[in-house]
């Protein structure tokens, strides 16, 4: 079976009520550049969801910002296939919201190993949640 890598619209992170709830009661940890808040939750439709913003304050023109989600978004897209592994196995729902913080135009690859790292952070969380609940 081959692995499809996708980013469809059910694991975008739109929902004004769902992002409200995750800046309320989720939790954050920062990887820098990216500022990540996650929440575990029980499983919904969707086993993982993802946002990605930029702050104007850094990049004042909207083709930087455009530039720095599309990259991040597309380093997420390759990545989060083993964290959507852990999430099934768990039974669990993940919403998580990347906050790009840094002040320069990232390159392809910066953002690629950060992603990584990030998903490697959140696989930790979801196995250590679930030594807990047993």
């Amino acid at each position: 079976m081959t692995t499809r890598y996708t980013l469809g619209k059910r694991q975008k992170l739109k929902s004004r009520k769902q992002i409200g709830e995750l800046f309320a009661k989720g939790i954050a940890f920062n990887q820098s550049p990216y500022r990540v808040l996650y929440l575990l939750s029980a499983k919904h439709n969707a086993s993982l969801q993802c946002g990605v913003a930029v702050s104007k304050r850094s990049f004042k023109r909207a083709v930087d910002r455009n530039r720095v989600k599309r990259l991040t978004r597309e380093a997420w897209r390759l990545q989060k296939t083993s964290l959507e592994k852990a999430l099934d196995q768990s039974g669990l729902q993940l919403s998580v919201f990347l906050i790009y913080t840094g002040r320069e135009l990232p390159a392809y690859p910066f953002c690629f190993e950060k992603a990584g790292a990030i998903v490697q952070k959140l696989i930790r969380t979801i196995h250590e949640s679930i030594a807990k609940g047993a």
